[in-house]
């Protein structure tokens, strides 16, 4: 891949006064929250534990629902699970999990809410074994996001041979909702899958990743 020589960051600036088409989404009228998600989170490489471990679980919580539905509930969750520090994720008690069930602002699945703390202990699990699960994920790609070329949207796949591996190995440990559909979107909205269009100004460098 050939890099710009523009900053990512000055890329970012420069799209968002362009016209709201040329977005893959979010373009609807008051869809800020939405189209905020595609110009500074989706396809952008993480490597930060704490924030690969909150999408996870954010996608977990989306499944069946519309990404933008779990978005709007994103800092109640947040707030629910201790800002997705995963050490205490991973020990919080029944009667913690209990109380997020009548919390009218998240989704109040009892599966969903508990597979959290699963998760949570068996991400515990996988960074010990790798050192972070960003060396686990990333090792997947050699370490390299994936920059595809789609025209439209309805040709983007819904998951792929590696979202399928992926899902296959987190679920053989134990994990829950980590199907290979939501693997990847998973992938997608932590940046090992770069899935903008090709016409999309917010086509991100590879070499801008989040800390």
């Amino acid at each position: 891949m050939t890099h710009s020589t523009t900053p990512p960051q000055t890329i970012n600036q420069e799209a968002s006064a362009l016209p709201h088409p040329l977005r893959c989404f979010g373009n609807k009228s008051g869809d800020n929250l939405y189209a905020n998600y595609h110009d500074h989170e989706w396809g952008v490489p993480v490597h930060d534990d704490r924030k690969l471990f909150e999408m996870l679980s954010l996608e977990g919580a989306q499944a069946g629902l519309s990404w933008e539905t779990i978005l709007k509930r994103r800092e109640h969750y947040r707030a629910a699970f201790f800002d997705f520090d995963v050490v205490r994720v991973a020990a919080m008690t029944d009667g913690e999990l209990e109380a997020i069930l009548k919390n009218p602002n998240v989704i109040r699945n009892r599966l969903k809410i508990f597979s959290v703390r699963k998760n949570a202990q068996i991400y515990l699990q996988i960074q010990q074994e790798f050192g972070s699960f960003a060396r686990y994920l990333w090792a997947h790609t050699n370490h390299q996001p994936i920059i595809n070329q789609w025209k439209k949207l309805s040709d983007i796949p819904a998951s792929t041979p590696l979202s399928a591996a992926i899902s296959k190995d987190l679920k053989k440990r134990g994990m829950s909702f980590v199907g290979p559909t939501i693997i990847y979107a998973y992938l997608q909205s932590v940046g090992v899958i770069n899935d903008h269009l090709i016409t999309c100004p917010w086509k991100f460098d590879s070499d801008f990743s989040t800390s």
